[in-house]
């Protein structure tokens, strides 16, 4: 969220209104003051990110893309929610300053929060930093996630903030309409996946948390020099749900290769050279953090997360075909689909 600016998506850039945003923002952010300028962070694939510079300061500003959007997607507003509502707890996560429900101001709804300088891994193996650092900033993770699992969600107020019942059941349901919803073309794999899911589906055991949804390294702003998370972002996708969902989908990059453009994963990977942990011994962690024995359903919960990252990918091509994504690589990203679909077949055939 630093050095990872760039202005280099104009067209996005340019459907913020800056004169109208610089008068509406003035009296409701304390000392806020212009003139302002805008520029575009890189990502983003869902809800576009700008940082704000303004003579009071430097700001970040995130919304909802521009145009028809799904039912329940990119709800910034709930972004702001979970937000506030954890400025007290042990999770890092950024000042929110103002949420902005009015989408004729701008064009949709968006919201303000501070701007975090620190450091910003897109690539799993962690190659500018040292083997200790390495190991540390994995294990921050860790501890991070486990304290989010360990949030008492009545004192934070979130009781609220997701349905009761099995959280797999519910979010298979979800994603498999997001999925129908933006499908271009049939694809068999995510077909067949979406079958041996629901057959596959485990017992409600009954464990609730506040979960994050898309927790993963780039999601994460660490100190400019210390293997120490300062801001956990992206909290579209959180609710009330399953803890094991987030582990698992950290736990993807582990599995997924190592040449991808952005967000390179670590198979094949010698971890131990490199000081980063397996997978098996990064769930023990965090099983040992959270005071249980193990996880008898890990192969449903992997398998889970590819399923749902799939289906994520898909809505961002099918933006992409509307012209309606955030990312200028998202046109591409079709193409995954079905990779990320069999890799989830994989493990429930083999560790199933």
């Amino acid at each position: 969220m630093s050095e990872t600016v760039t202005s280099g998506d104009t067209r996005a850039v340019e459907q913020l209104p800056l004169e109208t945003l610089e008068k509406y923002l003035k009296g409701r952010i304390p000392n806020f003051n212009g003139p302002l300028r805008a520029s575009k962070f890189p990502g983003g694939q869902s809800n576009p990110t700008f940082k704000l510079q303004a003579a009071s300061g430097t700001y970040v500003l995130r919304r909802q893309p521009p145009g028809e959007l799904l039912r329940s997607a990119h709800a910034v507003d709930r972004e702001f929610r979970v937000m506030s509502a954890l400025a007290s707890t042990e999770v890092p996560v950024p000042a929110v300053l103002h949420l902005c429900e009015d989408r004729d101001l701008i064009g949709s709804q968006f919201y303000v929060m501070e701007y975090c300088e620190g450091r910003i891994f897109w690539d799993a193996a962690l190659p500018q930093v040292d083997k200790a650092q390495r190991g540390a900033i994995y294990d921050d993770m860790n501890r991070m996630l486990a304290s989010l699992h360990s949030v008492d969600i009545e004192a934070a107020g979130l009781a609220d903030y997701g349905k009761p019942g099995n959280y797999f059941r519910r979010q298979l349901d979800r994603w498999s309409r997001q999925y129908r919803a933006s499908e271009i073309e049939p694809i068999a794999a995510m077909d067949t996946l979406i079958s041996q899911l629901g057959s596959a589906l485990p017992e409600d055991d009954g464990r609730i948390a506040l979960v994050h949804g898309d927790y993963r390294l780039d999601n994460v702003i660490f100190d400019p020099v210390k293997p120490r998370a300062i801001a956990l972002l992206d909290w579209e996708l959180s609710t009330l749900g399953h803890p094991f969902a987030d582990l698992a989908y950290q736990c993807m990059q582990m599995r997924m290769p190592a040449d991808g453009d952005r967000m390179a994963g670590l198979m094949g990977m010698d971890r131990q050279a490199l000081g980063i942990p397996t997978e098996e011994e990064y769930v023990a962690r965090y099983c040992a953090r959270m005071g249980i024995d193990r996880i008898d359903c890990w192969a449903f919960c992997l398998a889970f997360s590819f399923f749902r990252l799939a289906a994520i990918i898909q809505g961002v091509a099918k933006r992409a075909l509307t012209g309606n994504a955030s990312n200028k690589n998202a046109v591409r990203m079709g193409a995954l689909v079905d990779p990320v679909a069999r890799f989830a077949l994989d493990i429930l055939q083999q560790e199933g």
